[in-house]
């Protein structure tokens, strides 16, 4: 099957630096989305890292006989081990840290890893699916049972992050294959998106049926006309 991959980022409205990185391999084999945190040197850094140090060891172990589960662990396991090193050469950025998502597109199969609040979609017959669980208090909350989604979208934590790379204690990284069919869209994202555009908004710009270009243009003017507070990245994979 042939994917089409389109990505942008934005530095949004309030903001003055932007703290994302994304990559779309040159091959179609894989792409990452990282919202970095911890003042602006410190957010541009780890997520920088992360990106970089996600793409060259998935590139450099492509063809190894590792499961793509075991391979997408030990990437972002590399990239939070270069951020914690970074950390200690630069005090400064002693409380930077940053999200991932990651999709890879290995022996016919589709698999994402994700660690933070940045989030992966699937669009299917119009109508999407948060594929990933957001790493949060308020989402470690709302699996408990202990508060609902509509509580959940204006919490004064949600953005209190439960894991995120650049912590020496990161012990979850959820990784899944994603069924993938003719037709489909992932949408892979950071919450400068997801915050400011709600779900059924997104679905109804993944349902237009317009080139993946403009979507994903018309989903970022969305967020930054609703208040741009954040920086905003997303790529968009077009299953063909």
């Amino acid at each position: 099957m042939k994917r089409h991959f389109t990505g942008l980022t934005d530095t949004g409205i309030v903001r003055t630096v932007n703290q994302d990185n994304y990559h779309i391999d040159d091959l179609g084999r894989f792409c990452i989305v990282a919202d970095g945190m911890g003042g602006h040197a410190g957010g541009q850094e780890a997520s920088k890292i992360a990106t970089e140090e996600i793409k060259a060891f998935l590139a450099a172990n492509w063809d190894s006989t590792v499961s793509s589960e075991v391979l997408l662990k030990e990437a972002i396991e590399k990239a939070n081990q270069e951020i914690l090193a970074d950390q200690q050469q630069h005090p400064e950025r002693g409380d930077m840290g940053t999200t991932v998502v990651v999709s890879i597109f290995r022996q016919e199969k589709a698999w994402c890893a994700h660690v933070g609040d940045s989030r992966l979609y699937r669009w299917r017959d119009s109508c999407i699916e948060q594929i990933t669980e957001d790493h949060t208090w308020v989402g470690l909350a709302l699996k408990a049972g202990e508060i609902n989604k509509e509580q959940a979208k204006f919490h004064p934590w949600r953005h209190v992050l439960s894991q995120c790379l650049g912590r020496k204690d990161l012990h979850r990284i959820d990784i899944r294959e994603i069924d993938l069919k003719s037709g489909d869209r992932l949408l892979i994202c950071s919450d400068g998106l997801t915050e400011e555009v709600p779900d059924d908004k997104i679905e109804s710009y993944l349902s237009q049926k317009i080139s993946s270009e403009a979507a994903v243009k018309e989903l970022i003017a969305a967020a930054k006309q609703a208040g741009g507070s954040d920086n905003i990245t997303a790529i968009l994979v077009a299953q063909e």
